[in-house]
């Protein structure tokens, strides 16, 4: 399968409707956190880093050294992190995708590493009760030039749903909803002919979140309100509109 050109900041870069050079459109996931409360997230990141320069004391000295470089500062915060092991559940949770990835498009339960195999046979068991239409298919939302990847697109009881697999905590549901929204209301873009197509008669109401908590071997299905999330894309583009606004401020006379 092609991948999609990026930007230096990681944007996807998307050939407009009617044609012409690549622009940038925002990752759904970062467009979906504009309204999200971050102060749960900000407060874990800064335990972890806490807890990394604890565990490694050396980080004192080189966040010293560093001075006013913010690139090197925010790398030493990345190393931190990584150091108290916040990137551990990510990271195995990037390979539980890869693997129910693999195994939906055919690969043989065989070549699953052994450490992964549960987590994979739960994942097959919980979602053997419907039929996989699309795997892993970018999308743009074009009004908003928002763009990104469902993990599936399933046929249910004869219906199309958006359905994707979280392998963390199920915390933010509304930014789940809200990410689904758009994969829901989006159309699937082919990458090498720059051309858009449509899922069908997809419900736009509701999708379905998939939770694999990595390493556990339990996979269960949950409904979520698509609906609802849809309504906050549309204030999620407001906010981010005001948030562009540069001038706010201008000098007093008198």
């Amino acid at each position: 399968m092609s991948q999609i050109e990026r930007d230096r900041y990681g944007r996807p870069l998307v050939v407009p409707p009617k044609g012409g050079k690549p622009v940038a459109y925002t990752r759904a996931t970062t467009f979906a956190g504009s309204v999200d409360d971050s102060v749960g997230l900000v407060n874990w990141k800064l335990r972890m880093v806490a807890k990394g320069i604890a565990m490694r004391p050396q980080f004192l000295t080189e966040f010293n050294n560093a001075g006013d470089d913010k690139l090197l500062i925010n790398k030493l915060i990345e190393d931190a992190m990584d150091t108290a092991g916040a990137n551990a559940a990510a990271n195995l949770g990037t390979q539980i995708h890869h693997w129910a990835e693999e195994v939906d498009k055919g690969a043989p339960l065989d070549s699953v590493p052994r450490e992964h195999k549960a987590d994979v046979y739960a994942y097959l068991n919980a979602t053997s009760i419907w039929t996989n239409k699309y795997i892993e298919q970018f999308c743009v939302l074009d009004k908003y030039k928002v763009a990104g990847t469902p993990d599936r697109i399933v046929e249910y009881n004869g219906e199309l749903f958006i359905a994707d697999i979280k392998t963390g905590s199920l915390d933010y549901p509304n930014k789940m909803s809200l990410q689904l929204a758009i994969y829901a209301n989006a159309l699937p873009y082919d990458i090498a002919t720059a051309t858009r197509s449509s899922w069908g008669d997809i419900n736009k109401e509701k999708g379905i979140i998939i939770h694999l908590p990595a390493g556990t071997g339990v996979c269960m299905l949950h409904w979520i309100d698509i609906k609802q999330g849809w309504k906050t894309v549309q204030l999620a583009s407001k906010v981010r509109q005001w948030r562009d606004t540069k001038r706010l401020l201008t000098a007093m006379e008198g």
